[in-house]
């Protein structure tokens, strides 16, 4: 028993806990950042008040630049609700609006970030070859999942699979035990691309895993986006990570400059083990995923375990990324590896693993979901942490419920973010008027991505219901078609809907003031973040 306890206290440390409360705030990286891009910020808005004194005929030079703003507004591809936003803006304010538009749009310090990703994906648009048996299967059995891959591989490749083995974890204690298994069976590489990594206790365990492989010779990497080390982690973990053995990057790193690359984020959650296991889902690396903690109540999560050559895709995405910053990038080494890749035995139903990145023009994540939504005849059912939606999506909801289908959509009852929780409410007298079900998990937070249509397709990854996600991240996700774990989603959605409150109009009426004032005004500048 002694020994057990030991084992589970064993926590790699590299660096002393950070301090909480104010004291941790005065002296944090953020509030250096903020004061340096809010002085910034002032320094802009200095010079339109100027301006506004100086410039006598400044009155017609905003009325020229409105329309003209208004014309290029209307002509360009951004999405409507975005469009609208931007033109109260420039109704209100031109000049400082005008600024703003051209800032975004420029994309200042994300051109190359742009152009980086784009080489890696044309230079891997056809590194995985599509098994023409499986296409021409799932082709003639009309499920409409063979035009879903013609689509997916415009922005990427992806293949669609079978015979590869699929298990649910509908929780993130469910995934940590089977996770630091196959961690511990590795022989050739570990990569790791996680949105937050936190020191504690689940990240310990991983690492003291990671680091016993490191110095037995296997290739571990990890990857983590720029904002978990401005609010997780230490300043350059990375290279403490790399002074163990571990090769180890952060994405897009914060530095305190105005740049629109900030908001493109790798919200991704990937964990490949020798090419033949792989990890997706919503579950980040740290104890309130895995419910050692309950910051927010219960945890409610998600991710599934790939066994089998769609392993593969997930491969492809990690080098993809990993390789943004290096001079020689490598991928066959990695992507055919000397481990059999086919599980024990033949595996029902299709599995395709596929990303969304915000450098090109295709919504890969929503448009995946609205395709669910399109195709169900009985129903889809949603679970969501977020739930900030366009028109398109918002239509789309509205119009499998009002042709019959069963549509049902879990979201907290306890928030981690009120701005996120009011803007979900904004939706909610839309949605439920035209037949949506929306319920609110009452032990907790919902932070699982899960969207399940008639109990034959299902999506489980990292892809909110939400702007970001849809616009600004980059994502990935797993398809799944008529696969046994199927199943286990439908059990787990009905098991988390028994411990829901149901919205109505009733609870609608008596919904805080405060909830709703406050969803109604920042759904105003919703599509901007």
């Amino acid at each position: 028993m002694n020994q057990v306890k030991n084992k589970e206290e064993k926590v790699v440390r590299l660096a002393k806990p950070v301090r909480k409360g104010l004291l941790r705030l005065v002296f944090s990286r953020f509030l250096i950042f903020f004061l340096l891009m809010l002085f910034q910020l002032g320094i802009f808005f200095f010079l339109f008040e100027w301006m506004n004194v100086v410039v006598p005929y400044f009155a017609s030079l905003q009325i020229l630049l409105t329309v003209m703003i208004i014309i290029y507004l209307f002509n360009s591809r951004m999405d409507p609700s975005a469009k609208l936003t931007w033109m109260w803006i420039i109704a209100l304010m031109p000049m400082a609006g005008g600024f703003f538009l051209l800032f975004s749009r420029v994309n200042l310090g994300y051109r190359k970030l742009s152009r980086d990703v784009r080489e890696q994906i044309d230079e891997t648009r056809t590194i995985l070859a599509q098994n023409s048996q499986v296409l021409r299967e799932v082709k003639e059995d009309g499920s409409g999942t063979d035009a879903l891959v013609r689509y997916l591989n415009r922005s990427g490749c992806f293949p669609v699979y079978k015979d590869t083995a699929v298990r649910y974890f509908p929780s993130g204690e469910d995934m940590l035990e089977p996770l630091l298994k196959e961690l511990e069976k590795a022989e050739k590489f570990i990569f790791l691309e996680y949105f937050i990594i936190e020191e504690g206790y689940v990240w310990g365990r991983i690492l003291d895993i990671l680091l016993e492989k490191a110095r037995a010779g296997v290739d571990v990497r990890v990857l983590y986006d720029g904002m978990c080390e401005m609010f997780h982690l230490r300043p350059g973990y990375f290279r403490l990570l790399e002074q163990q053995g571990i090769q180890a990057k952060t994405f897009s790193p914060i530095k305190p400059l105005l740049s629109s690359h900030y908001n493109y984020r790798d919200h991704r959650k990937i964990l490949v083990v020798d090419g033949r296991v792989a990890f997706n889902g919503g579950i980040n690396l740290a104890d309130e995923y895995m419910n050692r903690i309950h910051p927010f109540g219960y945890w409610k999560d998600a991710a599934v375990m790939l066994k089998g050559r769609g392993v593969e895709s997930f491969t492809l995405m990690f080098l993809q990324m990993w390789n943004l910053s290096v001079n020689e990038a490598l991928y066959h080494p990695y992507l055919h590896p000397d481990f059999p890749s086919l599980p024990e035995r033949k595996q029902a139903g299709y599995v395709l693993p596929f990303a969304d990145s915000p450098v090109d023009e295709d919504k890969a994540g929503e448009n995946v979901y609205m395709d669910i939504l399109y195709r169900a005849e009985h129903h889809v059912y949603i679970m969501t942490p977020y739930l900030i939606l366009d028109g398109e999506l918002e239509n789309a909801l509205k119009y499998a419920a009002q042709r019959g289908v069963d549509v049902r959509i879990i979201l907290p009852g306890i928030p981690d973010k009120k701005i996120a929780y009011s803007l979900a409410k904004s939706h909610y007298h839309s949605l439920v008027g035209a037949g949506v079900r929306i319920y609110e998990y009452t032990p907790g937070f919902v932070h699982a991505k899960v969207v399940l249509g008639d109990d034959e397709r299902a999506v489980v990854g990292t892809i909110n219901f939400d702007y970001r996600s849809f616009y600004h991240h980059f994502e990935c996700a797993t398809y799944l078609y008529r696969t046994p774990c199927i199943r286990d989603i439908r059990e787990d959605f009905d098991r988390t809907l028994s411990q829901c409150r149901e919205v109505t109009e009733e609870t609608m009426r008596h919904e805080k003031w405060y909830y709703r004032l406050m969803g109604q005004v920042v759904k105003f500048v919703a599509p901007l973040f």
